[in-house]
Order: structure tokens, then sequence, then C-alpha cells
């Protein structure tokens, strides 16, 4: 016989629902977010509330939760790229995730090397096998945070991770965020035929 389910409520007090919710839905990606504040100062943090909105036309989205730097620049800017996690780059991106002050560029002080966008002004990550080049779509307050829209603008991809014009999952290798100190590497793959 089954047990009964604990019922938690996000609502209550001694219930934490950012732990929660970020701990059952998964595995989420991560959108390592470069941004240029209006001053120029450079900006990069994962954010692991990011998927796509729109196809056509192409459009992704990541959420910040509270005002964050990525946020202002954003806003201040309208431009912002995001550069595919990998497996390779996981304690560069754990590092990015630190609190630094607003003049403070992450990728400088963690010594991540950054390369030119093809379209927009902030740079994309040069290790990352894959990368977004994004103008601000729009932004919409929910609770405590804010979505961000982007226009997908540019889409750069290292040729080693393309098979048969198609990047490939196992030469990603994509990270995930899992419920606190967790990370998900790359998933076995299955396939199945979808029906019709």
């Amino acid at each position: 016989m089954a047990s009964e389910h604990l019922v938690l409520r996000p609502g209550d007090p001694d219930v934490n629902g950012y732990r929660l919710m970020t701990a059952l839905v998964v595995p989420r990606p991560i959108a390592w977010v470069a941004t240029r504040s209006a001053e120029g100062v450079g900006n990069l943090a994962p954010h692991s509330f990011f998927t796509i909105a729109s196809a056509s036309p192409p459009i992704v989205q990541f959420t910040s939760v509270g005002a964050k730097d990525t946020l202002r620049n954003v806003e201040e800017t309208g431009e912002f790229t995001i550069s595919l996690a990998s497996e390779p780059l996981i304690d560069l991106v754990n590092g990015s995730s630190a609190r630094f002050e607003a003049e403070v560029d992450e990728a400088d002080r963690l010594g991540i090397a950054m390369a030119p966008s093809a379209v927009v002004a902030p740079p994309r990550v040069a290790a990352s096998p894959a990368s977004l080049e994004c103008r601000l779509h729009r932004t919409i307050p929910v609770g405590d945070s804010v979505l961000v829209l982007g226009d997908v603008v540019a889409v750069t991809v290292d040729p080693d991770a393309v098979v048969d014009g198609h990047p490939v999952l196992g030469r990603l290798a994509p990270l995930s965020r899992l419920g606190g100190d967790e990370w998900g590497l790359s998933p076995e793959v299955v396939s199945r035929e979808r029906p019709r």
C-alpha cells in the first residue's frame, strides 16, 4: 500500500518555497547571461529559470529572482547573450553565481575568456560550445521576480558540436541545475518516434 504524500504549502512560514520549487522542477537548463552596464562594465551570471518562449519568432526567456545586476543591465542597454553552460565549465559557472559588486566584471575576476558577439555588444563566453545573442523583447514582473524575454538575433555554435548540420547533445555537454547544491550532467539519451 502506498504511503500518504506530504502536503507542503509554499505560503506556509515553515516552508521555503524557493528551495521546494527548485528541488522539484528539475533538471533546469542554465542561461549563462552576459551583459554590460550603461557604463560598459561587464556582468556574467547563471540563471536557472530559463527556457524557450517562442519558436517563431525565436524568443527565449530567463527569470531574474530579485533585482540583480543582470536585470538592471538588460533594462539599461536592451541586449544580452546567453552562453551554454557545459560540463567542462562547471566550476566557472558556479563561481560566477557569487554576489559581486556591480562595478566588478565577473569574467575578469574569475579569468573567464570572453569573445566578441556577432550582432550585440555584450560578449559571449569563448569556451562555451554555443551562444544566443539577444535583444530585449520585454520584461514582465511576476511576484518577487522579473521575467526577461529576449529576441534571438544570432546564434553561434562550435563546429565540433555539430553533426549533419545539427547540434548534438553529447558534444554540447550541457549542465543543469537541480535542488540545493546539486547539478545535473549530460543525461543519457533515448529516442522515441513521436506519434502522428
